[in-house]
């Protein structure tokens, strides 16, 4: 069945329809997710349960608010149940479906995503995280800074899981540290970054490519790649443990005190 979103029309303002003319949400969703197959066994990772829904349509609902009118779902495993489950509508978002063939990786599927748009700004995301970040804000600010590519990212405890992201005085990235590469507080990669067009359009084409080890280093000695700084809650689904707080997450409601605001997680 097509899932649909119910949402009243004062919430889709003008101003913002206006700021996203030119931009696409790119929503990577071809993972296996093998980590969380002891507990999800049967369905893609975003179409997990999450408080009786599936993970991408609390994603989908949160984008939608922003004023976006266009996703396209980067899918590969079990690619037919993700399109059966959401088809192409959710509320006043079209979705769109590009499909690999065989595995691509983060920026192979962001490069073969391209031909289902004309949109000069590709928001990019992880469809098994999110980050509470004003969508508006970090697209206003990649474009006012004429970054190539602008990286949001966020405050963690601990860094080993994830790997650290390292700036300058003036937030541009410049390196990566390895997960498990010493622990404590630091800030992550929140998997939500804005690219220009022609950056993703200059990579080949059907190969296999991981934006995060094959693409973003050489990005940064060639490229202005900056990072977008948030303290909204973040969450990642890929293991079962943070899957299981996935519900209370979006339950409290803690990131929508107003449309994408950004706010310190409420422990």
């Amino acid at each position: 069945m097509t899932m649909e979103l119910t949402w009243s029309l004062d919430r889709a303002r003008a101003p913002r329809r206006n700021c996203w003319s030119d931009v696409a949400v790119f929503i990577l969703a071809g993972g296996l997710g093998t980590r969380l197959r002891p507990v999800v066994p049967d369905v893609p990772k975003v179409l997990a349960p999450v408080g009786g829904r599936p993970y991408l349509a609390h994603l989908l609902e949160r984008l939608a608010e922003t004023g976006l009118r266009q996703a396209v779902l980067l899918t590969g495993y079990q690619a037919e149940a993700i399109e059966a489950a959401f088809g192409d509508r959710f509320g006043l978002l079209t979705l769109r479906y590009s499909r690999e063939s065989t595995p691509l990786g983060t920026a192979g599927a962001a490069r073969l995503g391209l031909a289902k748009t004309d949109a000069a700004t590709i928001v990019l995301m992880n469809g098994d995280s999110w980050c509470a970040v004003d969508l508006l804000a970090l697209v206003r600010r990649h474009k006012r800074r004429r970054a190539d590519a602008t990286m949001v990212i966020t405050s963690v405890p601990d860094v080993s899981r994830y790997g650290a992201v390292r700036c300058d005085a003036s937030d541009r990235v410049v390196g990566f540290a390895e997960k498990n590469e010493g622990g404590g507080p630091g800030w992550i990669n929140a998997g939500i970054y804005v690219i220009r067009r022609p950056l993703l359009a200059a990579l080949p084409s059907g190969r296999p490519l991981a934006l995060e080890r094959d693409v973003l280093p050489k990005w940064l000695s060639r490229t202005k790649v900056v990072a977008y700084r948030s303290l909204g809650p973040f969450l990642d689904i890929g293991t079962p443990e943070s899957y299981a707080a996935a519900s209370a997450f979006f339950r409290t409601g803690v990131q929508r005190r107003t449309v994408g605001a950004e706010v310190r997680k409420v422990e």
